[in-house]
Formats: C-alpha cells, structure tokens, sequence
C-alpha cells in the first residue's frame, strides 16, 4: 500500500461518514481557512479523504484539522489527527489496499492548482507504476506522462 504524505497540504481522513457529511465539512473548512478549493476521494463505501489547495504551514495544517475533528465529532478523525502529530506528517492512501481499489475522485470544488495539482500528480505516478509492475506494462515504457 502507498500514501502520500505531505506537512503543508491540509487533508482529512473521514471513516464512517456519509458523503453529504463529508461534503458539508469540506465547505466549511475551505471557507473558514480559506483554502481555496478541495477535492473529494470515496476510498471505499463511506470512507472519505479531502485534500485541500492552498499550502499552509504544518502548525496550521494541524490546527485545521484539529478544528474539523472535534467540531464534527468524529472520532476516527480524532485518531487519524493523533496519528498525523505522532508521525509529523499527514498522509493519505493513493493505491489498492488489499480488497480496496484505489481511492477515486468523486467531488471537486474550487481551485485545483497548488497542493492538490502535486497530490494529484503523485497519484498518478504511483497508478502508472502500479499498472507497468502489475499490469502487464512493457518494459522500457516511459513513465513520463
């Protein structure tokens, strides 16, 4: 399994929650932070990761997601803030995991150009190399897209 893990790019990890939830956090946290847009990615039946545009320190990036958590009172979201502060990095899961595909975008909103273009462009590095190692990829292909 490979994730991306960054300390600028505020991102979330919804476990449990609807979509319509994880949307109406989603606008509430890019308005009050002004964080410029967000993408949505359903990693598997009500399971959610948000990732946000605007680059923002990494005490930042932690208080944006301290806020969302205790305001949504989610507690897998708790954990997955704890975890983020333990590790000093944020990091969201961009391949298959065991019988889970890799997660998909299922909303965008607003600007897409800073972390969310580099988030984007790491997922699609790690699917092009998953495909060429697992998927019948030809040797001596390029990797450049």
């Amino acid at each position: 399994m490979l994730g991306y893990t960054d300390t600028e790019t505020v991102m979330l990890d919804f476990d449990n929650t609807t979509f319509k939830n994880v949307r109406y956090w989603a606008f509430r946290t890019k308005r009050w932070f002004k964080l410029e847009g967000f993408i949505i990615l359903e990693s598997s039946e009500n399971h959610y990761h948000v990732v946000f545009n605007r680059k923002v320190s990494w005490s930042k990036n932690m208080r944006v997601v301290a806020w969302v958590s205790l305001l949504s009172h989610n507690p897998m979201l708790e954990k997955w803030f704890v975890m983020q502060c333990i590790k000093e990095g944020s990091t969201l899961r961009v391949s298959p995991k065991m019988d889970k595909p890799s997660p998909k975008i299922v909303f965008r909103n607003g600007k897409r150009d800073k972390q969310i273009r580099e988030f984007l462009n790491f997922r699609k590095l790690v699917k092009k190399i998953i495909w060429l190692l697992f998927e019948g990829g030809k040797p001596g292909k390029s990797l450049l897209f």
